[in-house]
């Protein structure tokens, strides 16, 4: 299978030539597949925007490509709108950027800007509208009526409207309170398994990332540090720690129980692995 974007030694440097120069992303590489669940989490200033906005066009690389379906966005540089379209972005707080009249409206301005017909806007509106939960009555509400939460999801459904080959979020559920949180990302998982689309979360909680997605990115100092399953991630949990990166509750406590002694397995990041895991201990050692 081949990948549906293709990181090839992307680098990126702001205010080039000047005193202030700084490569925010260096020499990444990178293949990200058709209905993969990638996450990407790393210190603040560590690439995560940097390398985002460029999977869509959003910024030009300095040097290296960007491939989707096999072919370099930047080749007719005309035709990069038509790529935005195809990848699309959520960015951080995107509730500040909601503006119509009607949630109904907000939620059609993307599609509107394809070139679609009525009937095809209004298919893509209720579909998307229905699968980030938000009901029929709400479409005819001002979004400014709405809560915070409910604000992200009209946000969120204005991209997935367009159909996107590539989801991307950043930060989808900063400023939300717990249960807030969890909707979004029960939402954002709910649209992957019945779309199959590709996802790409940004987030600076291990937590979420460990519980959603099938991949992990970790950048650090504008490298890729770690690239792998949440499992062979967090097998490397002293490392993730000692540059200051946070692990899952369940991995610290694993880890913390290994240095006391006990032979537990410190690449478990759920609650139902680390039971297992002790279960697994206690019954190696013969406890009744």
């Amino acid at each position: 299978m081949e990948p549906i974007i293709r990181i090839e030694h992307l680098t990126h440097t702001y205010s080039a030539g000047t005193p202030f120069q700084r490569s925010a992303v260096e020499d990444v590489s990178l293949d990200i597949m058709p209905g993969e669940f990638l996450g990407i989490i790393g210190h603040t200033g560590s690439g995560k925007s940097t390398l985002i906005q460029h999977l869509n066009g959003l910024l030009r690389p300095t040097q290296g490509r960007i491939l989707l379906d096999g072919k370099d966005i930047w080749a007719e540089p005309k035709k990069i709108r038509q790529v935005r379209f195809q990848v699309g972005l959520v960015f951080q707080y995107p509730e500040y950027q909601l503006f119509e009249e009607t949630v109904y409206k907000d939620i059609a301005y993307g599609p509107g800007n394809m070139g679609l017909d009525r009937d095809e806007i209004d298919r893509r509106v209720r579909e998307s509208a229905a699968l980030v939960g938000l009901t029929e009555d709400q479409l005819e509400k001002s979004p400014f009526e709405l809560s915070g939460g409910q604000k992200r999801r009209v946000a969120i459904a204005g991209v997935i409207a367009m159909e996107p080959k590539v989801l991307i979020l950043d930060e989808p559920t900063a400023g939300l309170d717990p249960r807030g949180r969890e909707a979004i990302l029960a939402q954002i998982r709910a649209y992957h398994r019945k779309r199959g689309t590709t996802v790409i979360l940004v987030s600076h909680s291990m937590e979420e990332i460990a519980c959603n997605v099938d991949r992990i990115l970790v950048l650090r100092g504008s490298h890729v540090y770690m690239d792998g399953t949440p499992r062979q991630v967090f097998r490397r949990a002293s490392d993730l720690e000692e540059v200051g990166l946070d692990v899952p509750q369940a991995t610290k406590i694993a880890l913390a129980l290994r240095r006391m002694g006990l032979n537990i397995d410190t690449a478990v990041y759920t609650v139902d692995e680390l039971e297992q895991a002790l279960l697994s201990v206690r019954g190696e050692a013969g406890v009744c």
